[in-house]
């Protein structure tokens, strides 16, 4: 399995995009779903999710135009090619996949912003000011699939130009529905703000209070928002005391929560990881 350091690389994130194939197969999907999110092997996961990805993928070449389909293939696609693929051109190759079927989705669903996205940044923050709750999943799960697709192409200009509509997505998201996805949007806003130092006209405090939200509105029942508190605001500032903190906060939590259990395993596996190379990093 990948090493789970790398930017914006949050897991369970992008497999909770697996609810939104609950109504391909009823119960079947949806019992999938939790056992997914439930589950304390995260590589028993990642074994698992091609043979789901195949069946989407034969479902879609019934149904080429079915949004719930393609979104559901982006969140499969986005989460197996950004966090269990070792190949890098592999991982090229499934992200862009997965940044397709949701941009299709997307431009289906909202077509007015779909048009605005191509206008510039400014257009598409007004546009997305006219959204409203029904609307979210299809930004968030774009969204997500952008995520994903910048992860594995950080040295690609036309990722590092995708930044600042994924944020004005995401910032959108956590305005219409600040409790989303267990604290998770603010968690992505948490991790972006954080990627310019201070020195550098970096905001780390606006990084901060995004983690604190993620926390927050998770009844610190997320332990990735406290692991990725700790690995891109505590080290960013050089705040050890906070850092040690929150890592030790997240190894002594039960873990077990309902729709978390496995981010939780990963953000335990993460903290202790942090926590060691810590030694030599403060």
């Amino acid at each position: 399995m990948k090493n789970k350091k790398q930017p914006l690389r949050l897991v369970a994130m992008a497999l909770i995009l697996l609810a939104t194939a609950c109504s391909i197969t009823g119960g079947i999907a949806d019992g999938l779903n939790q056992g997914v999110q439930n589950q304390r092997d995260p590589q028993l996961v990642a074994e698992g999710l091609p043979t789901y990805i195949l069946i989407v993928d034969g479902l879609l070449a019934r149904d080429p135009q079915s949004e719930t389909l393609l979104l559901a293939a982006a969140g499969l696609y986005g989460a197996y090619g950004g966090n269990f693929v070792d190949d890098p051109e592999r991982a090229k190759l499934h992200t862009t996949t997965a940044r397709d079927y949701a941009h299709k989705a997307f431009c289906q669903e909202l077509r007015r912003l779909c048009e605005a996205e191509k206008q510039g940044v400014n257009a598409f923050r007004a546009e997305l000011q006219k959204l409203d709750d029904d609307d979210v999943k299809w930004v968030y799960g774009y969204a997500t699939a952008v995520v994903s697709w910048i992860q594995t192409h950080s040295g690609d200009f036309n990722a590092i130009a995708a930044l600042p509509k994924v944020e004005a997505m995401l910032e959108r998201v956590t305005a219409l529905k600040p409790a989303l996805d267990n604290g998770n949007p603010w968690i992505y806003r948490g991790v972006l703000a954080s990627q310019v130092p201070p020195a550098l006209g970096g905001k780390p405090e606006v990084a901060r209070a995004h983690f604190e939200k993620a926390i927050e509105v998770s009844a610190a029942y997320n332990l990735m928002a406290k692991a990725l508190y700790a690995e891109y605001y505590a080290r960013l500032v050089f705040d050890q005391e906070l850092h040690d903190r929150l890592l030790e906060q997240v190894l002594a939590a039960d873990g077990e929560a309902p729709s978390l259990t496995l981010t939780n395993v990963l953000a335990k596996e993460k903290a202790a990881e942090l926590l060691e190379s810590g030694k030599e990093y403060f």
